[in-house]
Parts: structure tokens; C-alpha cells; sequence
């Protein structure tokens, strides 16, 4: 592996895991862009990091909204295919390589709401987003990877809650169906979305012989701003939460082993959990169903 410092990095960074993240992987000399919901939020990221880790490039922050929006809205960033695109466009534009991709943006259990685009929020947001911004990044990610001779490494952040989701794992015929719709299980299924999406592009990528590895995870449950949809549970757990719960530094900590960590090496294809490759439960296994919803993916952005 070369130096940290050769390389650059894209990742959602607004707060909580991301902007930890952010601060890891300048601190190991990575260039990073950070997508972010609006410039106060890139800012403060930005500047607590040159604070802490003086001699780090200064991140590059891009914002997610929609094209005319003023002002963010809470978690319509990443579920915006528009937004998705014109960050790809705008990132492309800078002519800067990209060696690391982390998909880390997401919200959980939100009550059933419809996207910009017509999609539940937690697939879009969670799932969908990702798998168009990595889509369009991929091929600056191959041709930086032939030409600085360093792998590539793309890392999903999914979690455990894969293992709790719809009975038919993802709701193909009935994903914007208001009706039976749990968004403990939409969550899961977003997750679920996630690790079969990292174990499709792996042997996508392996089948090219492209130098670019794909790995997801699981970050534990961390004490951070996802759970806001929970409203007055979250503000009544909170003070337990706090006791039981991840800090910010654990739940980034396998994402920044994954981004940098020389053991990792040529790597592809696997779920993590602590720093450790782990066996993942069915549906997760299928690689039919990792098939069917690659396609489903695609036919949704057309």
C-alpha cells in the first residue's frame, strides 16, 4: 500500500460516524471531500479537524441538495437522485483521483414517506443514493487505481438490522406501499439493500479484474443523530442510550480499518463486524436476489 498521503477520499461527513471518519483519515494524510447537507455543516467539520490535525489538508466539503433548494432539508441530501448526480458531476470536476469511497449517509426508522423521486425514504436514502453515487465515481475510481497503482477500496456501512427485515427480504413489488410498511423492517431492508449491493459490485469488479475492492459492515450501535425519527422514545432512552451505546470513535473505528489498514488488502466481498470478516445470514447469501436487485436498482433510475 503507498502512503496515506497519495491518496483521496469521498465520504458523508455532516456528523456522528462520517465526521469521525473524516477526522481518521486526515489524520493518516488523506485528501478527503466530504459530502455534506449545507455549508454551516462542512464548516464545522472542516474546522474542527484543522484544529485537531493541524497538518492535514484541508477538507473539501461539496454540498447534497436540490438544484434552487436555499436551505437543506433533513435527510433529503442522498435520497435526491438529482442532488446524487450533480455532486458526482461537481466532484469529477475538481480532476482530483479517488482511492477511497465510503457509503455512510442514512437514516432509520422513519415514519413512511415518499423521496423527490417517488421512493420510501430509507431505501433512497439509505440504499438507492449510494448505489448511484458509487455507479457514477466507480470508473474515476479504476482508472485512479491503474494509474497510482493503489487498490481502490469501496466501504459500505450496513449493519446488523440486514437480519430484520421484510419476510421476502426486499419488497420489490410493493417498496412506496404505504400499506405494511414497518420502518424498523424498511430500515433492515435498506441494510439488507447494502450488503447484497457490496457483494454483487465485488464480483462485478473481480470479473473486470478492476483493482478496486468492496467490503460492508457493521458499525454497532452507535449513539448518534440517526434515530431522530423516534421523537419523544428517542428523547426518553436517550440517557440510557448513552451508558450502553457506541461512541462515534468505536462505530467509525472498522470504517477507517477498512478505508486504510494494509490487512485488508485485496479484500473483497466480505462483512465486518469489529475488524473481523464475519459470516453473513440468509437472505444476504443469495446471489440471485443480489442479481434481481441490481437490476430493480437500475430500472429505478431509468
Amino acid at each position: 500500500m503507498a502512503p496515506a498521503s497519495s491518496r483521496s477520499s469521498r465520504v458523508g461527513a455532516s456528523s456522528g460516524i462520517g465526521a469521525e471518519t473524516c477526522r481518521v483519515l486526515a489524520l493518516r494524510g488523506v485528501r478527503v471531500v466530504m459530502g455534506v447537507r449545507t455549508p454551516s455543516a462542512g464548516e464545522r467539520v472542516k474546522e474542527e479537524i484543522v484544529k485537531n490535525v493541524p497538518a492535514a489538508d484541508s477538507p473539501h466539503s461539496q454540498i447534497l441538495r436540490k438544484a434552487g433548494q436555499k436551505k437543506a432539508e433533513p435527510n433529503r441530501h442522498v435520497s435526491s437522485m438529482s442532488s446524487v448526480k450533480r455532486f458526482a458531476d461537481n466532484f469529477n470536476g475538481l480532476n482530483l483521483p479517488l482511492n477511497i469511497l465510503i457509503n455512510n449517509a442514512g437514516i432509520a426508522f422513519s415514519p413512511f414517506t415518499l423521496s423527490d423521486d417517488g421512493i420510501e425514504l430509507q431505501f433512497a436514502t439509505n440504499y438507492l443514493g449510494h448505489f448511484l453515487l458509487t455507479n457514477l465515481l466507480l470508473e474515476k475510481m479504476k482508472i485512479t487505481a491503474m494509474e497510482s497503482g493503489i487498490e481502490g477500496r469501496v466501504v459500505i456501512v450496513a449493519s446488523d438490522s440486514y437480519k430484520h427485515t421484510y419476510r421476502e427480504g426486499i419488497r420489490f413489488d410493493k417498496l412506496n406501499d404505504a400499506s405494511g410498511y414497518k420502518g424498523i423492517l424498511a430500515y433492515g431492508q435498506s441494510k439488507l439493500a447494502n450488503i447484497l449491493r457490496s457483494n454483487e459490485l465485488s464480483c462485478r469488479l473481480k470479473e473486470e479484474d478492476a483493482k478496486v475492492v468492496v467490503n460492508s459492515l457493521h458499525p454497532g450501535v452507535v449513539a448518534t443523530n440517526i434515530t431522530r425519527h423516534l421523537g419523544i422514545i428517542k428523547d426518553i432512552l436517550s440517557p440510557i442510550a448513552k451508558l450502553v451505546l457506541r461512541g462515534v470513535e468505536q462505530g467509525a473505528a472498522t470504517v477507517c480499518y477498512l478505508a486504510l489498514h494494509p490487512q485488508v488488502a485485496g479484500v473483497t466481498g466480505k462483512y465486518f463486524v469489529d475488524f473481523n470478516a464475519v459470516e453473513l445470514k440468509p437472505p444476504a447469501t443469495d446471489k440471485e436476489l443480489s442479481k434481481k436487485l441490481w437490476d430493480f436498482s437500475v430500472s429505478l433510475l431509468q
